[in-house]
């Protein structure tokens, strides 16, 4: 009897833990079986694995092969954990050396035929495993790349078992035929490489005092809403936000990368410091927003935005139930999905911009002539974005027509490079005088801070549209934050009078 032993890692959202696989082959019946809580996927492992280690010649034993998976207290999911049992089995048949995966990780679907297909989140798994002090990694040849984003580590590529149970001292007879040697060569992509990003302000034809607007919430990482009817270039200006925003560093670029490695598109996006831009359709369900699915939660828009951009088309449309989601990530910067095996936290510290229109038909703007719309509609479309949320939106903006292109055209239009100069400096700022509290820009500072930071003076319009009731206490703190954003804009080391009254004008430009 002999027990055999591989090393996996499972992930519970980003939050990787290492899993011991251990086989053991012992005298009864026939029967193959994985304890330690493998969910429907990972038990289905028993079918691949049995049948792609007869496809390399293995006798696969005609007595019990028992798996388990340590710690067995921790749900495990997927078929990431594939190569590792197989590697289990072999070693416990003494097919492969009873050393050649010790403080070695294998991870790796297998497919009937013994190929080794690729799986996702090979990046924070790469990353756990870099911090527990594996040195070595079997992994699917298309995750290549991928893998070798994490330095200090020896990956070793498989295409396929045999090739597997060959580089472990066994022996094996495999082969891969044409059409799989053809996909493996076109799935294998340099994840280091960004894609291409062409957008970019200068391409927006007037609007000026919306670029303003946005070039002041990228400074400050304040969230936006922008009114106006159909095709003043709500959605074009939002899109092109990104292009301002100051580069991902190489943390939170790493940070990203897990996310996108987590939900298989690490591949099409690559590393790259441009933020995240996400902008899901109006019919969103709240799982697809916050995160969703059986067992497990899997991530969801809000995250898949983090250190980005999350843009909110036509978002009275929305559901009330899903705007409402929004409310604790945009305080908390962190979504936790609670579901029947376990609790997930995923990051969520994303740039929210909504774009609405001035009443359902669109047509509601200056005399709205054309406006089909009655009082009731108007106000049921408006109370969909309930005053809470309302609250936790920085800066309303208007987006006006353009009544002339040819006038809008001679408009001197910056490009994004210079507007984005302009923003990495007032970030500086900002992180500079933050640089005990660690805030990284004037949207994450505290109340209490900018109460106490501000001049008298300065506070004073606040102190006046408090007691209007103009601004609740959330909103005149929001206002106090655009303060210190326009000030760090100008090049001021504090925010005047004149600041705050344009802070205030920000928040308060909601059409009723």
């Amino acid at each position: 009897m002999h027990i055999g032993s591989a090393l996996s890692i499972g992930l519970l959202g980003l939050k990787a833990f290492t899993i011991q696989v251990q086989a053991f082959i012992s005298p009864g019946l026939p029967y193959f079986s994985i304890i330690g809580l493998p969910d429907t996927s990972l038990s289905e492992a028993r079918e691949r694995v049995k049948s792609a280690c007869t496809s390399c010649g293995f006798a696969w034993p005609d007595t019990r092969v028992t798996v388990n998976l340590s710690p067995a207290s921790l749900p495990k999911r997927g078929s990431v954990h594939d190569l590792a049992i197989a590697a289990a089995v072999l070693e416990a048949a003494h097919a492969i050396e009873p050393d050649a995966t010790v403080d070695t990780l294998a991870i790796g679907e297998l497919n009937l035929d013994g190929t080794v297909l690729p799986v996702n989140g090979v990046l924070p798994i790469l990353m756990h495993a870099h911090a527990q002090g594996i040195r070595r990694a079997f992994v699917p040849c298309q995750n290549v790349d991928e893998a070798r984003l994490v330095d200090g580590i020896d990956v070793i590529p498989v295409r396929h078992l045999g090739e597997f149970m060959e580089l472990c001292g066994g022996e094996a007879t495999w082969n891969l035929d044409g059409q799989v040697r053809l996909e493996t060569s076109g799935i294998a992509q340099d994840v280091t490489a960004a894609p291409p990003r062409e957008l970019d302000m200068s391409q927006v034809i007037g609007q000026e005092e919306t670029k303003w607007a946005l070039e002041v919430a990228a400074a400050g990482g304040h969230h936006v809403l922008m009114i106006g009817p159909p095709g003043t270039g709500k959605t074009m200006l939002a899109s092109r936000l990104p292009s301002i925003l100051p580069p991902l560093s190489e943390g939170e670029q790493l940070e990203v990368a897990q996310i996108r490695s987590l939900c298989g598109t690490l591949a099409a996006h690559g590393i790259t410091p441009v933020p995240p831009f996400e902008a899901p359709h109006h019919t969103a369900s709240v799982a697809s927003l916050t995160g969703g699915g059986s067992g497990i939660a899997m991530p969801g828009a809000i995250t898949r935005a983090h250190d980005g951009v999350l843009f909110l088309d036509e978002a009275p449309e929305f559901s009330p139930r899903a705007l409402q989601s929004l409310r604790e990530p945009l305080e908390t910067g962190m979504v936790s999905l609670s579901r029947a095996k376990g609790t997930t936290l995923y990051p969520a510290r994303f740039q929210l911009v909504m774009a609405a229109n001035p009443c359902p038909c669109g047509h509601g703007w200056g005399r709205a002539t054309n406006c089909t719309c009655r009082p009731q509609e108007r106000m049921r479309y408006w109370n969909r974005l309930s005053g809470p949320i309302l609250d936790r939106i920085d800066i309303q903006v208007d987006v006006p027509p353009i009544t002339s292109v040819a006038d809008a055209a001679r408009q001197p239009s910056e490009p994004s490079s210079a507007i984005r100069a302009r923003v990495e400096a007032a970030r500086g700022a900002a992180r500079e005088r933050f640089a005990k509290q660690g805030w990284g820009c004037n949207a994450a500072a505290s109340g209490e801070w900018l109460r106490n930071h501000t001049p008298p003076a300065a506070r004073e319009a606040v102190e006046k549209a408090l007691a209007s009731e103009a601004l609740s206490l959330r909103g005149a703190d929001r206002a106090l934050r655009l303060a210190w954003t326009l000030a760090d804009l100008a090049g001021k080391t504090v925010p005047d009078a004149d600041d705050t009254a344009a802070g205030i004008m920000l928040r308060t430009r909601l059409r009723q």
